[in-house]
């Protein structure tokens, strides 16, 4: 409209308008964008104004207008931090603004109540004033969601904060209950994890997931004898049509870009394991692209997988200690095994390899042993599976 200043969402797959009559960002719509967001990586919800005028004024008072629910301190924060350009390019609060500017922000979710702190166990793999890194173990969720506060990696974060190490995770998220939450992992999956611990951290932290520096290495068992050893899968994914806790292959308008590469590391009679690099952070990715080359990943149930028994492996008689109806897998057998980024304040390279659970160990062992084992070579491969199966090793 002549005479005012546009503001448009940055991620039109976002829907809706985040601008609400008289130019002003929408905090519910905000809201509700951060919530819908399941994606193994945090996606920064950013928002753009085009000015159409001279204002005559500084941009942390402009940004005070235009989001009215952070204040005018958090936004000379931000723009600080680099959450904010112009032009793109990184201004001061001060910057004065002019007709045809363009100003695209990051907008953080407002700050909401604290979480509470529970003793549950953590295996850090590193830790200091502005990150922690931290092996995930089976059957926790990372953050609370749908009403459920407690028994979640950030409430074990918060006691471990306030009873061992100090500090506390960044506030970017705590309007959703995930506070210092860069990216996720499902439920049952494994493996390493980075949480920010500073609001700077964080948006530097996500910056690298949003433009795929970050490497990011998991190890799979899965159905079947794969033959191709090495391959990219390059196969949109969006919501399941039908199934609101599932998604799916989408090759509509609905579908989002997803590339998985994966290399296999050993083979034996109806399993494989396979290394799998992550190009993208869609939900399920993993698991999705793997059935959809007809090897489900083994133990999950959700897609095509299923779980295992102590017979299905070693075979109707079982092993010494092990009766042959006895459980072996109950959940999807998928490890995040390495983790690669830079810090964020220091941006030394970093890796971290986060070593296998006990039931992927013992399942691995017993393919091992029972099944015949082939151990092609394959050119990118970069996983220390022997390592994995030790113990903790990390690099910074």
């Amino acid at each position: 409209m002549p005479g005012r200043d546009e503001g448009t969402p940055d991620d039109p797959d976002h829907g809706g308008e985040l601008i609400a009559r008289g130019g002003k960002v929408d905090r519910q719509r905000l809201f509700e964008l951060y919530q819908q967001q399941t994606g193994d990586d945090e996606q920064p919800v950013s928002v753009s104004f085009r000015l159409s005028r001279n204002l005559d004024k500084r941009l942390d008072r402009y940004l005070g207008d235009r989001i009215p629910f952070l204040s005018r301190t958090s936004l000379q924060k931000l723009i600080r931090e680099q959450g904010v350009t112009v032009n793109g390019r990184h201004p001061k609060p001060s910057t004065r603004l002019h007709a045809g500017d363009e100003i695209v922000a990051i907008l953080p979710p407002p700050p909401s109540t604290a979480i509470p702190a529970e003793p549950i166990p953590l295996a850090a793999l590193f830790e200091d004033d502005q990150i922690i890194v931290v092996n995930k173990a089976d059957d926790i969720i990372v953050h609370p969601a749908r009403g459920n506060t407690s028994g979640t990696m950030i409430n074990a974060l918060a006691w471990r904060f306030q009873h061992t190490t100090g500090g506390a995770l960044s506030t970017v998220g705590e309007e959703f209950a995930r506070p210092g939450v860069v990216h996720r992992l499902d439920r049952h999956t494994t493996g390493a994890m980075v949480f920010a611990k500073t609001e700077t951290a964080h948006w530097r932290l996500a910056r690298q997931f949003e433009n795929r520096t970050v490497d990011k290495r998991y190890l799979a068992v899965v159905h079947g004898r794969i033959e191709t050893l090495a391959d990219v899968i390059d196969v949109p994914l969006g919501k399941h049509p039908t199934a609101r806790e599932k998604y799916a292959v989408r090759w509509d308008d609905t579908g989002k870009p997803s590339v998985t590469i994966y290399r296999v590391r050993e083979r034996y009679d109806d399993f494989t394991l396979v290394e799998l690099e992550l190009k993208t952070g869609r939900t399920h990715q993993i698991r999705l692209h793997m059935n959809s080359l007809g090897y489900p990943i083994a133990g999950d149930d959700m897609y095509g997988g299923r779980h295992l028994t102590v017979a299905d492996v070693a075979g109707a008689a079982g092993t010494r200690d092990r009766s042959p109806r006895d459980p072996l897998l109950t959940r999807q057998a998928l490890h995040a095994a390495v983790l690669g980024f830079r810090h964020p304040i220091s941006e030394e390279p970093m890796t971290f390899h986060a070593p296998l659970p006990d039931d992927l160990r013992e399942l691995i062992a017993l393919l091992r042993t029972h099944r015949h084992l082939d151990t092609p070579t394959v050119a990118g491969a970069t996983i220390d599976l022997e390592s994995m199966l030790q113990g903790p090793l990390s690099e910074a």
